[in-house]
């Protein structure tokens, strides 16, 4: 048996007999059946006799009925082919109910066929979607093959979180509803938590001062507003700091006791009655906490990302002796919602509630705390230290609350590691990457990146002329390929960010200042409008940084006198923002203990990773490309979940 692409595409089987296979397109005429078995997305014209296939068979003959058929290679008569089959036995191997089958053969939304993720491998759309991520992933070993890399399986489930963003699966054999516990104390001391909540309350007042669209509140009127008693940190000249009564006023918050429940209910009770064109504050501090809230419910406040406020609360709790029992999520995992009492429902107790026991892990399965993996790379990076150059390519999760067009809880990920490598080599080696991928597509997937090029350029006619991408699919690949990629201080991206007319009309849905993490609309604005091609990006500020990224020094690529950086490296693409994330890692003892301690990651639980750093310790680098962001850009797709045969999200693990 033949495949339909090796038929199109061997003259040499032209005038000879064979047998193809797939699954029916359309049949018309009652002659011409289009078969596709997935090898390519062209059909096949298998020509049919009515003389030699009975009616009651040729009625078999629907939308994604499986039929083998066996006859002549012949030059077609017709356009559109270059050779067709002249059929002379023909077998039904698997029916298709007609009026039952789904995906019926016309447009159908992209959103439909997500419904239907079982069948829409079988749409011209997908099928050239999965064989060019074939292409892709193929290409990744062929690339780090070439250059003396060994594949490298790093575990999938692990006790570490490598990125630090606290936002994993767990996995565990023991109870949910009542695990047993090890007590650690009567009571929780807070102020252990200081340093947290002040970053907290300050992300709060950058969102209602800098990034709030009402512009009326400053964060202390916000406060004084609702008369929040001293159970809150209070603001001074923009200063905040805890109360002087530290834990009985904490507590005071999070066991707020009946006279207290009973007077915010009533007040706010009559606050939500209010009818809000009546009362022009009322109806501005109504919007200011929806916005507030939802920016809290779903895993982000103003610039900053709440996973990295949960990875601090936890490492904190491991250290104490203390359990962290209610985190970021959806709203039933809050205590108080912003309808209930709007003060607490921003309260950073109500996100987080600290318990004075700990989980007793020793009677779970692995004896530890165990969890899904957000990266291979600390487990990579040890074998660098022995094989010299590893990369992985598995699977990785991240338990992020988040339903965007560019995030999944499930995904792909490359991760290189290279011993005596340094920040340069690590660029070189990614924008390497990106080049032999792109250069392998184009080769490999002419005819799914003609029809992809097609569909994209038919869905940017429909956009309005100035948001309407310059270039098309197929050019944009050429344009990469055959441009070096720009290589730009994080610094250097800021001033180009603060003089963009963007910024200066306002037109930014984030803040820009030194300091923050770039969001994707200034990566884009960066790539698409400043510089027109890829960007690598280095020297970010080290508290947006994870702690294993070497720290900068005077004379380092990226170093600024504005504040400590790491040498970490972003690549920026067209449409899509960040399509690799790496760094050179810190290779100094002494350095890297220090920045553990700051960013509270417990150093006893990593004394595996730290060893590497006592034993023979080198210079060493490597990044972690996310492979659908990569195949969303040789697509040209505009939704992750497009590129992934089954996505897994939030409220959805079909299939």
């Amino acid at each position: 048996m033949h495949s339909i692409k090796h038929v199109l595409d061997d003259s040499a089987l032209t005038n000879t007999t064979v047998t193809v296979a797939g699954w029916v397109r359309t049949f018309r005429n009652d002659r011409f059946i289009a078969l596709n078995d997935g090898s390519t997305i062209r059909n096949l014209q298998c020509v049919i006799h009515q003389e030699q296939v009975d009616a009651v068979t040729r009625a078999r003959f629907t939308t994604s009925a499986a039929v083998k058929c066996t006859g002549t290679i012949v030059e077609s008569k017709g356009s559109g082919q270059r050779v067709e089959m002249q059929v002379t036995a023909v077998e039904v191997l698997g029916d298709s109910d007609a009026e039952a089958y789904p995906i019926q053969p016309k447009k159908h939304s992209l959103e439909f066929l997500r419904e239907k993720a079982h069948l829409r491998f079988r749409t011209n759309t997908y099928s050239a979607i999965f064989r060019m991520r074939h292409q892709v992933s193929f290409g990744i070993h062929e690339y780090f093959d070439s250059l003396g890399y060994n594949y490298f399986h790093s575990p999938i489930i692990t006790a570490s979180d490598a990125e630090g963003a606290g936002e994993m699966f767990q996995v565990t054999t023991l109870p949910v509803e009542k695990p047993p516990v090890i007590s650690a104390g009567e009571s929780v001391d807070y102020s252990k938590f200081e340093g947290i909540l002040n970053e907290y309350w300050e992300t709060i007042r950058a969102f209602i001062e800098n990034d709030n669209p009402i512009q009326y509140y400053s964060l202390s009127s916000f406060l004084a507003e609702f008369d929040i008693p001293s159970s809150v940190p209070n603001i001074h000249t923009g200063a905040i700091k805890i109360h002087p009564e530290g834990v009985q006023s904490i507590e005071r918050l999070v066991k707020l006791t009946p006279d207290l429940l009973e007077k915010y209910h009533k007040s706010f009770g009559a606050w939500k009655e209010q009818d809000p064109s009546k009362n022009e504050q009322t109806a501005i501090m109504r919007k200011l906490l929806v916005g507030l809230y939802e920016r809290l419910r779903d895993g982000r406040l103003g610039n900053k990302d709440l996973g990295y406020f949960k990875s601090q609360v936890e490492g904190i709790c491991r250290l104490q002796g203390y359990q962290l029992r209610r985190s970021i999520g959806t709203d039933y995992m809050r205590m108080y919602s912003a309808d209930d009492i709007p003060p607490f429902a921003l309260s950073f107790f109500n996100i987080f509630e600290v318990l004075p026991n700990l989980v007793d892990y020793k009677k779970d399965f692995f004896g530890a705390e165990s969890r899904l993996t957000v990266s291979g790379q600390l487990q990579a990076e040890l074998a660098a230290t022995a094989l010299g150059k590893v990369y992985t390519f598995g699977p990785t999760f991240r338990a992020e609350n988040s339903n965007t067009a560019r995030h999944l809880a499930e995904f792909w990920m490359i991760e290189p590691e290279c011993a005596f490598m340094d920040l340069h080599g690590d660029m070189d080696l990614a924008e390497g990457l990106c080049k032999h991928l792109i250069a392998r597509v184009l080769k490999n997937s002419t005819d799914d990146l003609q029809f992809l090029d097609a569909r994209l350029k038919e869905e940017e006619a429909t956009k309005p002329k100035e948001q309407r991408a310059e270039l098309g699919l197929i050019d944009r690949l050429k344009f990469v390929l055959e441009n070096p990629f720009e290589r730009i201080t994080y610094s250097d991206a800021i001033e180009i960010l603060l003089r963009s007319k963007p910024h200066q009309k306002k037109q930014f849905q984030f803040p820009v200042e030194w300091g923050i993490d770039l969001q994707s609309e200034h990566e884009r604005y960066l790539v698409e409008k400043h510089f027109k091609k890829p960007v690598i990006v280095t020297g970010y500020p080290g508290k947006i940084k994870a702690f294993y990224m070497r720290t900068n020094a005077p004379g380092d690529f990226g170093y600024s006198d504005k504040g400590t950086t790491v040498a970490a490296m972003d690549v920026l693409f067209p449409g899509i923002g960040e399509i690799i994330g790496g760094s050179q890692r810190e290779e100094r003892l002494d350095v890297l203990e220090a920045r553990m301690k700051e960013m509270h990651v417990p150093a006893d639980e990593l004394w595996w990773y730290l060893d590497t750093r006592r034993f023979g310790t080198v210079p060493h680098a490597g990044f972690g490309m996310g492979l659908e962001r990569f195949v969303l850009f040789v697509t040209g797709m505009g939704n992750i979940r497009d590129v992934i045969p089954f996505p897994r999200t939030p409220k959805s693990a079909e299939f």
